[in-house]
């Protein structure tokens, strides 16, 4: 938004003006070089943003739905983001013969409307290849503030929008987007739960296990290589084979997604699940329970168990690790209730976190070092956030619904979450700070389990 100038005296003022006008003749990208949006601020107010239909710049046979395909993924990224309000299409005044250049458009249509910045757009085919321009402009100024080109595969076309749509962040808040991110998550839309991997956004939506049973806890690797899961599946085959062995739990199971094979990670009698990757890559905390109780141990990539790291009668689980892999946060009940505890990772100075209500749950560590987690509230469970030394305490969602899971976006910006709130449990996004909750999935069946690729 604008901010409202302080009055000078008027030689002062003059004088001023004409330094800005100097510095914008002598050096015109600088007057558009400010950050449009503080990403730290508490409170973002939304800008209204205008995308109309992208105009094509050369003959596209059996291609025009692309005029209208093109911009409509801009805008879900957009408003996705949290910080635009896309508007109406019918409230349009565009003029038919408006390009995509400054001197082509009447801002005042655009200005009338309430747009505060607009987003014009052009493509070309050329047989599979498919090449995208967009011009970002301030209405208030008349002046561009982006422009972007982005060539690749008319079948990719999706990925393209999204590295456009990062090019708009990048310019407005000087922080990397996050729509090229990938997330995994369970879905039982088949009868059986199986992990699938998607775009951030919900889209491309691609089955990655084929166990037909149970898969669980996706969790991607810090080189976004590996995707580690637990499943039920040796269970199904050992039944066929009349063949029950003393397995009776979930295996942790190692996918590498380069080259598509699995491999076992850790077959420990009973438990085997929870994995959370140190940040390093190099060791997976999990829950074991193959000497009794379920604690947390720690195991390198061959599933050699380097720490018996949570040791207690009572159960613990749903470790995760801090930015800088030197503490831990994990669920105990050894107070009478699941709290949400921490430790050092030597196994030290184990404190308690999470003192608000009797039940709290699923900790994720942010990258910007909060700990999102989810507590039961009034009957329903909702997503809350704690600052690691207790301090800070916020509740996030708040509907007569179980809102669950939370996972971080890698920059630290967003969380996923599971929620039930339109009946079967869906993907939902929101800001970190609980703002603009917007549902992501809208498949058949229940997506549950949201883990969050890194960049």
């Amino acid at each position: 938004m604008h901010n409202c100038p302080r009055r000078f005296p008027s030689g002062v003022r003059s004088a001023w003006i004409c330094w800005i006008l100097l510095g914008l003749v002598l050096f015109p990208g600088s007057g558009l070089a400010r950050i449009y949006i503080d990403v730290n601020a508490p409170s973002i107010p939304k800008f209204n943003i205008a995308i109309p239909d992208f105009k094509s710049m050369a003959p596209t046979a059996g291609r025009a739905h692309l005029s209208t395909e093109l911009p409509a993924v801009l805008s879900n990224d957009l408003v996705l983001s949290g910080y635009f309000n896309a508007m109406d299409k019918g409230a349009f005044l565009e003029e038919t013969g408006e390009g995509l250049t400054a001197n082509s458009i009447n801002f005042k249509n655009w200005s009338v409307i309430g747009a505060e910045l607009l987003v014009k757009g052009g493509y070309a085919c050329v047989g599979s290849r498919l090449e995208v321009e967009i011009r970002l402009f301030d209405v208030f100024w008349g002046r561009q503030i982006l422009g972007k080109r982005a060539l690749g595969d008319i079948k990719r076309r999706r990925r393209l929008m999204h590295r456009l749509s990062n090019e708009i962040i990048l310019k407005l808040t000087g922080h990397e987007g996050i729509f090229l991110t990938k997330l995994a998550f369970v879905d039982d839309s088949s009868g059986k739960r199986e992990i699938c991997i998607s775009d951030y956004d919900g889209f491309n939506v691609r089955q990655t296990t084929t166990d037909k049973s149970i898969a669980l806890f996706p969790c991607w690797s810090p080189d976004g290589r590996y995707l580690a899961y637990s499943s039920y599946g040796h269970m199904r085959r050992a039944f066929r084979r009349k063949d029950m062995g003393k397995q009776a739990g979930p295996i942790l199971y190692l996918k590498d997604l380069s080259t598509g094979k699995v491999r076992v990670l850790s077959s420990q009698p009973g438990l085997n699940t929870g994995a959370a990757w140190a940040p390093d890559g190099k060791q997976i905390a999990l829950t074991m329970s193959h000497e009794g109780n379920p604690d947390i141990f720690t195991i390198d990539l061959q599933g050699r168990i380097l720490k018996h790291l949570v040791k207690h009668w009572g159960i613990d689980v749903s470790p995760s690790f801090s930015p800088d892999g030197k503490r831990l946060a994990f669920v105990s009940n050894r107070s009478g209730s699941p709290q949400i505890y921490i430790l050092n990772v030597d196994g030290r100075q184990v404190k308690r976190l999470t003192y608000q209500g009797r039940y709290n749950t699923s900790p994720a560590w942010s990258p910007l070092n909060r700990i999102a987690f989810v507590s039961r509230m009034e009957g329903n469970f909702d997503i809350c956030t704690i600052g690691p030394d207790g301090g800070g305490f916020k509740r996030l969602t708040d509907n007569r619904s179980d809102d669950e899971e939370p996972c971080w976006s890698p920059d630290g910006r967003y969380l996923m979450f599971t929620s039930d709130r339109e009946g079967s449990y869906h993907l939902y996004i929101m800001n970190a700070n609980g703002q603009n909750q917007r549902k992501i999935t809208s498949m058949k069946g229940n997506q549950t389990a949201p883990s969050w690729a890194p960049d």
